[in-house]
């Protein structure tokens, strides 16, 4: 079979003139030509160094117009952190066999384990974060799945996307899988060895942690470089590109402005308080809203789907946009060279090299835990007054 051949976006009538090859109608779809003459739908995709060719179904049952829809929906599950050929698998196994046989999926055990373990958990910080790898992650890979059927495919194709992009939060999701399915072995809703254990098994598919949090970074924007990158993110449209905005004028982390919830936003006083659930150190945080922050926030509710409580609402009723959401844009900006965490340095950088503002604080604007007790103490007011300034000429300048 010949290779792939170049071409402009392909065209109804010209699809029987093809000839044997793979044949590009752009954004990752292919018309497969075998030398048969047969012919057949692929979309094509990367995972980490991982090329894979789905088939999208046979043509002419499957019409151009047809295959550009199912395309784009493959790449609406790349964009959400999902990988397409395994939500195929796990919809062919559903279709196989719709019922387990003690009627149990992962979801359901999943929710089991929570309720089991949650009063052994020093804070709601930790039961959200259980709750978040097992919803957010392996419920919508295979949260459908019959837990006995969960095997070792599913889950390589659920860690791979965020293995070496995101290794802390795929270490994290790789054990709570593990703890339920041995929870599910104890209430024996499956048997045999745990698909999800490192030791001996997921040790020879992936790089080890510790390796790879050593080459991991979080990739800076210079903040001279920062006007004109917000610039150029605006000239894009969607809900996603506010959140970013939002994300780097208030210089908060991913998830705490992802699980961002309308009620949170006090319009009067111009001040978000994140729980401290949300928050990394497990105490809550307040942020003061510049002018344009109180801009993107009213631009966002025009994406507002009738009782949804998220500020930043994704695909699914009553969930948030994807963690990959700002990756996925930067990406698409052709920034690969930089994270979504990485403004929170720029931010850093700015203060201290172009402000008279205090160390602490722009550490109190960061949500940082200080060591220093001498530092702590001083700090035990939040300094809203100065962070409200801080966070106006932080807004000015990215604006500028």
């Amino acid at each position: 079979m010949g290779g792939v051949c170049k071409m402009a976006k392909l065209t109804v009538k010209g699809l029987a003139a093809l000839g044997p090859g793979r044949h590009a109608d752009g954004d990752g779809l292919y018309l497969q030509v075998k030398p048969t003459g047969a012919r057949s739908w692929l979309y094509r995709y990367k995972t980490g160094a991982k090329l894979t060719m789905l088939g999208l179904g046979g043509y002419p049952a499957v019409g151009l117009a047809d295959a550009r829809k199912k395309a784009q929906e493959r790449r609406a599950e790349r964009e959400a952190d999902k990988d397409p050929l395994a939500l195929k698998r796990a919809a062919a196994l559903l279709a196989a066999e719709p019922e387990s046989p003690v009627g149990k999926t992962f979801a359901e055990v999943a929710a089991e384990y929570l309720e089991a373990h949650k009063a052994g958990w020093k804070s709601a910080k930790t039961l959200y974060i259980w709750r978040h790898s097992l919803e957010h992650y392996a419920g919508e890979a295979f949260g459908a799945v019959a837990v006995d059927k969960v095997d070792k495919p599913m889950i390589v194709a659920l860690l791979r996307p965020i293995w070496n992009e995101k290794p802390e939060t795929a270490g994290r999701v790789r054990r709570h899988v593990e703890a339920v399915l041995n929870f599910a072995r104890a209430h024996d809703y499956r048997s045999g060895e745990n698909p999800a254990a490192w030791r001996g098994n997921l040790q020879f598919a992936f790089v080890e942690q510790g390796k790879v949090r050593a080459v991991a970074h979080h990739a800076a924007l210079p903040y001279a470089e920062l006007p004109a990158f917000l610039k150029q993110l605006r000239e894009r449209t969607g809900v996603g590109v506010l959140a970013f905005e939002f994300a780097i004028l208030t210089a908060c982390r991913t998830s705490e402005v992802l699980g961002a919830e309308w009620q949170e936003v006090d319009f009067d006083s111009r001040l978000w308080s994140i729980p401290g659930a949300r928050m990394k150190a497990g105490k809550p945080h307040v942020v003061p809203l510049s002018d344009r922050a109180i801009e993107v926030l009213k631009a966002a509710a025009d994406f507002r789907r009738g009782a949804d409580s998220f500020i930043w609402p994704g695909d699914r009723p009553g969930r948030p946009l994807s963690n990959m959401t700002f990756l996925m844009l930067l990406r698409r900006m052709d920034r690969s060279d930089l994270t979504a965490h990485g403004f929170r340095s720029t931010f850093r950088d700015w203060v201290s090299e172009t402000t008279d503002y205090p160390g602490e604080v722009a550490e109190m604007a960061l949500a940082h835990v200080v060591a220093n007790k001498v530092e702590a103490a001083y700090r035990r007011g939040d300094l809203l007054d100065k962070r409200r300034e801080l966070m106006k000429e932080w807004a000015e300048y990215c604006c500028e």
